[in-house]
């Protein structure tokens, strides 16, 4: 299983923090995908995503008992 984060603005349109992917191997864009059919209204295209803390390209391999964190923009003042 791959272990699924989301944060902030993310976290309240899926209505949970935590998700599971119940597949052994992915990349990163097929994450993404999977998501959107998921959660049609997920902006994750908008969100950093990051894989065992370390941001990743959308051609990364995510494994299983991979941690994958998607952050959605934050903006300062």
């Amino acid at each position: 299983m791959i272990k699924v984060l989301f944060f902030a603005e993310l976290e309240e349109i899926v209505g949970t923090r935590e998700f599971t992917i119940d597949q052994t191997e992915m990349t990163a864009l097929e994450v993404k995908e999977f998501l959107k059919k998921q959660f049609p209204t997920l902006p994750v295209d908008r969100a950093m995503m990051a894989v065992n803390e370390e941001y990743v390209e959308e051609t990364d391999v995510v494994k299983a008992n991979d941690i994958v964190a998607f952050i959605p923009p934050v903006s300062g003042g």
